[in-house]
């Protein structure tokens, strides 16, 4: 979570997904994650699934400026949050 952006990727797209809007929507599904006591509700469950296969679309798209290890630890990340499975309905 605090690793620095990649800069050369501000503003741009890989396979037509926003790189920046990427980061930032699975970094708010993790932060969600850790705030409800290792949970995501049904909604944001099926985003951070979305957007893991995003990042399979784009990992093998990366060059070595695009910092490949940054996004493969955000989709090792997205997919250990994501095996939690959403939090039961009430």
């Amino acid at each position: 979570m605090r690793a620095p952006f990649p800069a050369g990727l501000r503003g741009a797209d890989r396979a037509d997904i926003d790189m920046v809007m990427l980061d930032a929507d699975i970094a708010g599904c993790v932060s969600s994650w850790l705030n409800s006591g290792g949970s995501l509700d049904a909604a944001r469950h099926r985003g951070l699934r979305n957007r893991i296969a995003h990042l399979d679309q784009i990992l093998p798209l990366l060059n070595e400026a695009d910092d490949p290890p940054y996004w493969q630890r955000l989709h090792r990340l997205a997919q250990l949050v994501s095996e939690t499975g959403p939090q039961p309905t009430k």
